[in-house]
């Protein structure tokens, strides 16, 4: 009896002892769009998080926003938040945590958030205009010196939703890693008295080092089905492991 106590002490203190990598706070709240595709990714970040070893936390409550919490994480992921979703003492504490060198991860609708806040529109690089109808469309890749780039070819198919951005350079620091072809889809769009016509140049997935931290977008992500494709979860898991850490990009 008195062995197995021991055993079962061992065991414990072996299972508390170990640690997972890094540590991600995915955050969801939304004050504008809701996509329908969020719990499809916050189930597909949770299998990510087993299968890569980090821990994860999932919150929509923004007066998680304080230094002392926050000063857990490693990266903070924008999984399709929208609109005005931390007050301004969140978004301070949200900039602090950035500037302690730590990580940020936008995916898709972050770009159509904080519109308001100028320090935010630089952290994510470029912001959302409009979007034509779900399509197919043929995407480049501009960059394979990435973590999570090197599975993609030098082109290829894939069904999304195309946001064509602002024309604002909110950051001029943009590694641009994928960009969508406009010639192999209709960008053409009008919402009232808004208006899309495609970006000639049309990024959709850069990532930057900004104000001593790291920032990862993808466009990608609006169907709920993307989240069961190994290519995207390939290339979400990398920018949220180089947000995290600063590794994987060969000098």
């Amino acid at each position: 009896m008195k062995n197995l106590i021991i055993l079962f002490v061992l065991l414990f203190a072996m299972q508390t002892s170990a640690q997972n990598q890094f540590n991600v706070l995915l955050f969801t709240k939304t004050a504008g769009w809701h996509h329908k595709s969020i719990n499809e990714g916050v189930t597909a970040m949770r299998t990510m998080a087993q299968r890569h070893s980090f821990d994860m936390q999932w919150h929509e409550d923004a007066t998680r926003f304080n230094d002392e919490f926050l000063e857990q994480f490693d990266v903070i992921v924008f999984l399709n938040t929208t609109g005005d979703i931390l007050n301004d003492e969140q978004q301070d504490a949200f900039k602090r945590f950035i500037q302690s060198g730590k990580g940020f991860v936008g995916i898709h609708s972050a770009s159509d958030t904080e519109y308001d806040w100028p320090w935010y529109n630089e952290l994510v690089g470029k912001m959302f205009h409009i979007h034509p109808l779900e399509q197919s469309a043929m995407v480049d890749v501009v960059d394979t010196n990435f973590p999570g780039m090197e599975i993609f070819p030098k082109r290829f198919l894939w069904t999304d939703e195309w946001y064509e951005f602002l024309p604002e350079e909110y950051s001029e620091n943009l590694n641009i890693l994928l960009s969508v072809d406009e010639e192999s889809y209709d960008p053409e769009v009008q919402w009232g008295e808004k208006v899309g016509k495609g970006m000639g140049e049309h990024p959709i997935a850069w990532y930057q080092d900004f104000d001593n931290g790291r920032s990862f977008y993808t466009g990608l992500g609006h169907i709920a089905e993307i989240y069961k494709d190994p290519w995207f979860l390939h290339h979400l898991y990398g920018g949220i492991y180089w947000a995290a850490t600063g590794n994987g990009i060969k000098k």
